[in-house]
């Protein structure tokens, strides 16, 4: 813990104008970001007696080594230099609304030749008109259904769209007048984008024109006994109509606005935001925040307003923002909201009438959402927090470890040997902090070896980074540890990649690999990071020094927060041996010619039809394929000469050679090497001297990991292997 007056700045070193300023810790992260019409007055604040401050803004200001600061001319810019920096550093002790799920919007993609309307989450993009946001996806589905009677725009991706145009033929909605048909010419580009147009202002709130145009042609085709195409007109009417209904009027005729409400208590808010676009309720959202840092509804309401319109510009910024308290001050809030918008914007607090009713309606539904977070998080938050401390107490740990790593070391057979490093920071993994190692100190399989090597790399990196503030130099980044990055400069807040320690390290073995792990971190003089390792056979903990494992119970939520970093830092690291394996079984002759890239290689391919002619062709045979000179094809023969033979091709069925020629060009890209299927067929050669699960045993363990870290990546299978089975005995 630091002591505040130890980092003070001196006096008259603060300016007396408006800025934003950073605090930060020993490893110089910024922890929290803020804002000032006074610097010296607010950063003042700070550095008094501790007794007389908040119990969170005192945690900050012990936990910070430093204070800087930025001079700004106005408060809109320290309004806007705030939002940037909050953005960028993600600091720990600021106010950050987290979306309880991503909402989807209604999108009419203006930008393209021919609109579509469509359902799209994420970031916004330019040229597309959004609309909502809304609850659910079929929400969205069931009210384009309807209109899409009236404004039959089309939906389809743009390969249906594409398909039909080569057939001419359209999709089943062009048949049944869901569609305008574009794709086969029924409108032009024109009619198309004017339907799309008049789609958009309805959505927007304009219904009345509408609603008038069609009932005045309903009456116009009924008096001219046109009583099909009237029928047709009353049907669409009735269509549009059920439309509106799904959002009932709420607020005056062409009232554009958002209501923001709270609920609150000391550690936890909850935000809901609902749109009103032409009087009516287009999109609700809600958001959930810790209380980290000691802050007001105001100060709420402004980190709100920050966050809902940092990124938007235009009619996305409605005439009205309603809110349950004023941030203080107002003038910059209200003026970086006129600038957003591009017009005048009035932020007020709703005192009589429709306004505040529906106000009242909203804070409902923030006090909902505040209570529907916590029944969520108790039993998760109190689970982890159990077996933080399980592991601590089992190690004999001062304190629960909330940053544990874990690594793992993967090879075929002694090829291919990596290592990977996960973690786990308040029981949850932080997947921007994985990192993976090709082990280059020795060849041959020696877990033990490699162990060595990767704790030795990973916390040499650690020392370099705390000695030089951050600063690593080329030679020591001229590895597979990661990308490459720049030193750390005073303006760029977060270190890189090794910068953090963890108070525990777990490896993924016994006795031998932990025994491995503390020589490392003996070597390099680190006595303050704990070590234990997870066996697999009997999920046995090897701790340094001691001759028998620690037991945990097999209920023990310790236990299975072990079992899940292990188990996720085995998927991480048999998926870069598996890449790296891939691309050695696809390397050939052509790669080890310099200077041959992809585009020549596979001019190559083409030209000769298969890789055994192109062995057999001379050099000036080469020489006409375009973009090869003369050079390099001797260089291209020279390799295929220094190349070993390929082994003939042999029909297992009845033991005959085959002198067929090999694939042509496009087999060869498409088709997938026979070692590759061969090796991926016995996956329990893959590693491990110890008891190592097969490759569908390890994805269901994934799978248990990241339930429990509530991060699986959507792209890998689930399975129900002996790690499901393992898990089924644990309650």
């Amino acid at each position: 813990m630091a002591d505040p007056s130890s980092y003070r700045p001196k006096p008259g070193q603060i300016p007396d104008s408006p800025g934003v300023y950073r605090f930060r810790d020993e490893h110089r992260r910024v922890i929290y970001v803020g804002k000032a019409k006074s610097l010296r007055q607010r950063l003042a604040s700070y550095f008094q007696d501790l007794a007389n401050l908040h119990p969170r803004t005192r945690t900050m200001v012990t936990t910070a080594a430093s204070v800087e600061w930025t001079v700004v001319s106005t408060e809109v810019e320290a309004l806007q230099l705030e939002y940037s920096w909050i953005k960028e550093y993600d600091p720990r002790f600021n106010v950050k609304y987290r979306d309880d799920k991503s909402y989807p919007y209604l999108a009419v993609t203006m930008n393209e030749e021919f609109p579509r309307v469509q359902v799209m989450r994420g970031q916004k993009k330019k040229g597309v008109r959004y609309f909502g946001p809304y609850g659910h996806a079929w929400a969205i589905r069931d009210t384009v259904d309807l209109l899409l009677r009236v404004f039959p725009v089309r939906t389809c991706s743009a390969g249906v769209f594409k398909n039909a145009t080569r057939t001419g033929r359209p999709c089943l909605l062009g048949y049944i007048g869901k569609c305008a048909a574009p794709c086969v010419g029924r409108v032009t580009p024109e009619e198309h984008r004017e339907l799309a147009e008049e789609f958009c202002d309805f959505m927007a709130g304009r219904t009345g024109t509408y609603i008038r145009r069609l009932e005045k042609d309903m009456a116009v085709a009924a008096e001219d006994m046109e009583y099909e195409r009237a029928a047709r007109l009353r049907d669409d009417i009735g269509a549009l109509k059920k439309a509106m209904e799904k959002s009932a009027v709420v607020l005056a005729d062409a009232t554009d606005a958002d209501l923001i409400a709270l609920a609150e208590d000391e550690l936890e808010a909850a935000v809901q935001i609902f749109h009103v676009r032409g009087g009516r309720v287009r999109g609700q959202r809600g958001w959930v925040t810790d209380k980290v840092e000691a802050v007001t509804s105001g100060d709420l309401v402004e980190h709100a307003l920050q966050q809902l319109y940092g990124e938007e510009t235009g009619d996305s910024v409605p005439k009205e923002v309603l809110v349950p308290a004023l941030p203080d001050p107002l003038e910059p809030v209200q003026a970086w909201l006129t600038e957003r918008r591009g017009s005048s914007v009035s932020l007020r607090i709703p005192q009589r009438g429709d306004k505040k009713a529906l106000m009242e309606t909203v804070h409902r539904n923030a006090l909902h959402a505040l209570a529907l977070h916590k029944t969520k998080r108790a039993s998760d938050l109190t689970t982890r927090s159990r077996a933080l401390e399980e592991i601590a107490e089992a190690l004999d740990l001062d304190s629960a470890p909330l940053r544990i790593e874990c690594y793992d070391i993967s090879h075929l057979q002694g090829d291919d040997v990596v290592a990977s490093m996960v973690v786990l920071e308040d029981g949850l993994a932080r997947k921007s902090e994985y990192r993976r190692f090709q082990i280059k100190g020795f060849e041959g399989q020696d877990d033990v070896r490699s162990m060595h090597e990767v704790i030795t790399r990973r916390f040499k990196r650690y020392l370099a980074a705390q000695e030089k503030s951050g600063e690593w130099s080329d030679a020591e980044s001229a590895d597979e540890d990661g990308p490459v990055e720049s030193s750390l400069t005073e303006d760029d807040g977060r270190p890189k990649r090794f910068a953090y320690p963890p108070q525990l390290v777990v490896v993924d073995g016994g006795q031998p690999q932990v025994a491995a792990a503390k020589r490392a971190l003996d070597e390099l003089g680190i006595d303050d990071i704990a070590v234990c390792g997870l066996a697999k056979r009997l999920e046995e903990v090897w701790v340094p020094d001691e001759d028998d494992p620690v037991v945990l119970p097999r209920t023990s939520e310790g236990l299975y927060l072990l079992q899940r970093v292990r188990d996720e830092a085995h998927r991480f690291a048999i998926t870069y041996q598996r890449t790296k394996r891939a691309k050695r079984f696809r390397a050939g002759p052509l790669d080890e010619v310099p200077g041959l890239g992809d585009a020549r290689k596979q001019a190559l391919i083409k030209h000769f039809g298969s890789v055994k002619r192109l062995r057999s062709a001379t050099i000036d045979q080469i020489c006409e394929v375009p973009g090869i000179g003369r050079k390099t094809a001797e260089t291209i023969v020279a390799a295929f000469a220094q190349a070993a033979p390929a082994a003939p091709a042999v029909n297992t069925a009845t033991g005959e050679i085959m002198e067929d020629e090999e694939p042509t060009a496009e087999e060869h890209t498409d088709s997938e090497p026979t070692a590759v299927e061969h090796t991926d067929a016995e996956p329990t050669a893959e590693k491990h001297t110890d008891a190592e699960p097969t490759d569908e045993e390890h994805v269901g363990a994934e799978h248990a990991t990241e339930h429990a870290t509530d991060a699986r990546p959507a792209e890998e299978p689930v399975s129900t292997g002996a790690s499901e089975e393992r898990r089924g005995q644990e309650p």
